[in-house]
């Protein structure tokens, strides 16, 4: 798909991180941006900061968890500006759980649920008839994770399992598009290959209250400067890719109508290989028992 200035490009999880440098990579092409966010605040900073640089922005508070308020974004979308040809479903938490899986709480798996699962769905659900319905050259990427789209990350079960359904839901929407004979594409989006500077570390600082925690953590909140403090305390650098990279990469994608927007990383490519050759041997997930879970 070619991107060109007059096209519209939305984005959730617009405020920071991956889909604050998305909405830059977009506006950069010329394209008006369309924001959505559920921190207002953050929101309403990165939106300005795109307007003074000349772009076209609609910013909206919106929580991809509520199907109501998805629907009311994409009204307000196309009202202002009449059509959307990039849809990015960014917007993602962690569940800040805890434990071994079967002591995370119902709430950790609903909140994460509802937001990286749901929310991608509600997106595609409210968007991508009416970006079918224009009939112009289109595109669906849906952010998933190394951490559970490539190979399950054990410490973090619950946000593995919503990043693995994202691929597969990906997946399948491609594959509708294609039936459909669809002039929209699709991707599945894995950032990386290294950690990134995203405030998924400090989700829990917009967790609702009807996903609250139901009994105290037993170990406090790390931020990623503490996380990195704490590596290097223990001689272990971090290496961190950055989101600008990311960004590139998904108007990369975009243009080759790429579905795996996977960057080349000898350890995905390890982690890959390893979970396909115990399927395709029938042999029990010995890759599994590398990580440290105590």
């Amino acid at each position: 798909m070619e991107l060109r200035a007059g096209q519209v490009a939305v984005v959730t999880g617009a405020a920071s991180g991956i889909g604050l440098a998305m909405a830059r990579r977009f506006a950069a092409e010329g394209l008006a941006v369309v924001m959505g966010d559920v921190e207002r605040g953050a929101l309403e900073a990165a939106a300005d900061e795109l307007m003074a640089g000349g772009a076209q922005v609609l910013a909206r508070t919106v929580d991809v968890s509520d199907p109501d308020q998805v629907r009311a974004f994409a009204d307000a979308a196309y009202d202002t500006f009449g059509a959307v040809h990039v849809l990015c479903n960014n917007a993602g938490v962690g569940s800040g759980a805890e434990g071994r899986m079967w002591e995370h709480e119902p709430n950790d798996w609903k909140w994460a649920f509802s937001v990286n699962i749901w929310g991608v769905f509600h997106g595609i659900q409210a968007f991508v008839p009416r970006m079918l319905a224009g009939g112009e050259p289109g595109h669906v990427v849906n952010t998933s994770s190394g951490d559970g789209g490539i190979a399950p990350l054990p410490t973090a079960s619950v946000y593995a399992v919503t990043k693995a359904a994202v691929v597969t839901m990906t997946e399948s929407l491609y594959a509708h598009l294609r039936a459909e004979h669809a002039r929209v594409g699709a991707s599945v989006l894995f950032p990386g290959p290294h950690m990134l500077r995203t405030g998924l570390w400090e989700s829990h600082r917009n967790r609702p209250e009807r996903y609250a925690k139901q009994k105290p953590r037993r170990s406090p909140y790390r931020s990623l400067d503490q996380f990195e403090a704490a590596m290097k305390e223990a001689g272990r650098e971090v290496a961190f890719t950055p989101v600008e990279e990311v960004a590139e990469h998904v108007v990369d994608g975009i243009r080759a109508d790429r579905f795996w927007m996977l960057p080349a990383s000898e350890h995905s490519d390890r982690q890959i290989t390893a979970r396909s050759r115990s399927m395709l041997d029938r042999a029990n997930p010995s890759y599994l028992e590398n990580f440290i879970l105590d």
